[in-house]
């Protein structure tokens, strides 16, 4: 179910699906302890509530550390993080998730991933440990990240606890139309990283004539896109100025042929593509 909140000036709806926020904000490379702290600091102050790290980040500290120190209760913010695949194995996943419960500072995650179904990754071992830690009361929810349509509806058959989120780079270049069917057959909301394509859409020419059109910029458009496909997107932005921009596309409301427009984009560009990604 999606709903409306506002967090911040009150000047943004926020759409919501089942308690995440539709626009979170991503830490990857924020690795700083100084700019980390800064970031989030400034993205809770703007609204956001939906806070998305991973262990590998090497920043999780500092992630907690900013909301420990935020004026917003605990209860408030969406905290999603995510187990490497060196640590999924059955024991190995349970002490990574209490480490990492540690590490934030906090009783509970909002939303725990399987950050790539890679190395120590076994379907039927590593979703036990998950299901366990939804037992334990570790995380209210778990999630897959970089899962093909058949990972999961593998791995929607395999838990106890429903998969809620699939997390994978999508972006108008690289759309990921079968994979958010997918979601949307299994009843997993669709979590998008990379949605600007690491500013790649800003060269590209239907999505710069949109934004010239609306007077907004080309991060917004995507940003846009991908709210009104119903999927979430969690940028990544240092500076206060883009971390506000980013916020302010919840105001943006694309038009049916726009949104039709930049479904017909030809351009194919993928930013993320390890040599252990299960499509290699």
């Amino acid at each position: 179910m999606t709903n409306l909140t506002r967090h911040g000036d009150g000047s943004r709806a926020v759409p919501t699906r089942d308690g995440m926020a539709m626009l979170g904000y991503g830490t990857w490379k924020l690795a700083d302890r100084e700019t980390c702290v800064d970031a989030i600091t400034t993205a809770i102050e703007t609204g956001y509530r939906h806070l998305d790290t991973a262990r590998m980040y090497d920043n999780e500290t500092y992630v907690g550390e900013a909301i420990a120190d935020a004026d917003v209760d605990r209860e408030e913010v969406f905290l999603a993080t995510k187990i490497w695949p060196d640590d999924l194995a059955y024991g190995d996943a349970i002490d990574a998730a209490y480490d990492s419960l540690e590490n934030l500072d906090t009783d509970y995650l909002d939303l725990l991933y399987v950050h790539w179904p890679a190395k120590a990754y076994d379907p039927a071992e590593t979703l036990e440990a998950f299901d366990r830690l939804v037992e334990e009361g570790v995380t209210e929810r778990i999630g897959v990240s970089n899962f093909t349509p058949e990972l999961l509806a593998d791995a929607c058959d395999r838990t106890t606890a429903p998969i809620f989120a699939n997390q994978f780079e999508c972006h108008p270049l690289l759309p990921r139309r079968r994979w958010r069917e997918a979601c949307a057959d299994h009843g997993v909301h669709p979590v998008a990283y990379a949605p600007i394509a690491r500013q790649e859409v800003f060269e590209e020419s239907t999505i710069v004539e949109i934004a010239e059109t609306h007077d907004v910029s080309p991060a917004q458009v995507s940003l846009a896109w991908l709210r009104q496909r119903d999927v979430t997107a969690i940028p990544k932005a240092a500076s206060a100025d883009h971390i506000r921009e980013n916020w302010e596309s919840l105001s943006l409301e694309l038009e049916e042929a726009e949104l039709a427009a930049i479904d017909g984009i030809e351009t194919r560009s993928r930013k993320v593509d390890p040599s252990f990604a299960p499509w290699n």
